[in-house]
């Protein structure tokens, strides 16, 4: 699909906490759909790691205490899914009001329009990608599982056969959200030790099934990435298959004040964070 020319914000971020990541990510949206801000792609990083949980996940699956021992924070996404250890990776959001044809239509249609974008930035780093179309095997998976990046998801975007970018959305009335993960470099599967598992043994099985589905940057392309190198791929992505115009911004004083808010009431609040 060919779209009009169109311009959005690109909001490059620096590394931030998690709660203030999740908080930006809704004030920007609340920005977006009320029209004191134009459709948004946002990049950042996160410092230090952070857990987050999908919007649905329980909390009984963390294991708190190793979260405090690792001095790595805990967050729950607006978005489903489940835990992705976020650290050594890029992470992009699109923000854009329902109306904006690149995110219009069902959900399944606007992931597909994504995952072209996704597709397109992994090929401009030397990855020989695949765009996915995994709806017909979510059903088919075991009900409860913790980790993010062992469980497919719509038009998931795979590099030899291993996921490479997990990515989630949430549909409201102000607009479309959708972020996502590509992990530069680093083990996988730290992550399994800030989860709770029945055994040991699970927790290894979960590690090693983890390492055959999923994979990273760097053990891909067999050399380091920087995030510069991951964030200027995305944007020529995004300007080339949506046919954008990205304009360089920052946050308004009002999404700042917003996502303090957010911060406090919310993202950094027990009562979102633990709620499941």
């Amino acid at each position: 699909m060919r779209f009009p020319k169109g311009t959005w914000r690109l909001l490059h971020m620096p590394a931030s906490q998690g709660a203030w990541n999740m908080a930006v990510d809704e004030a920007v949206l609340e920005s977006v759909y009320i029209g004191r801000s134009i459709p948004t792609l946002r990049l950042y990083a996160w410092d230090p790691p952070c857990l987050s949980l999908g919007y649905a996940q329980p909390i009984a699956d963390v294991n708190l205490a190793y979260l405090d021992q690792a001095h790595w924070q805990l967050v729950r996404r607006p978005t489903g899914g489940r835990a992705i250890l976020h650290t050594d990776e890029l992470t992009y959001a699109v923000i854009a009001p329902l109306q904006e044809p690149r995110v219009a239509g069902s959900v399944i249609e606007s992931y597909s329009r994504l995952a072209a974008t996704l597709l397109q930035a992994l090929i401009l780093l030397g990855l020989p990608a695949e765009a996915k179309n995994s709806y017909s095997n979510v059903k088919t998976q075991k009900k409860h599982n913790p980790v993010c990046f062992e469980v497919p998801s719509n038009y998931e975007i795979t590099v030899n056969g291993k996921k490479l970018i997990g990515s989630a959305q949430a549909r409201r009335k102000e607009g479309v959200l959708q972020h996502g993960s590509l992990p530069l470099h680093g083990d996988l599967t730290r992550i399994t030790s800030a989860l709770n598992f029945a055994s040991s043994n699970q927790c290894q099985l979960a590690a090693d099934r983890l390492l055959k589905r999923a994979t990273t940057v760097e053990r891909e392309l067999g050399r380091s990435c920087t995030w510069k190198e991951a964030a200027s791929a995305f944007e020529q992505a995004f300007s080339t298959v949506l046919n954008l115009n990205l304009v360089q911004g920052e946050l308004s004083e009002e999404e700042k004040v917003r996502a303090k808010e957010l911060v406090e009431n919310k993202y950094d609040h027990p009562s979102w964070t633990k709620r499941i």
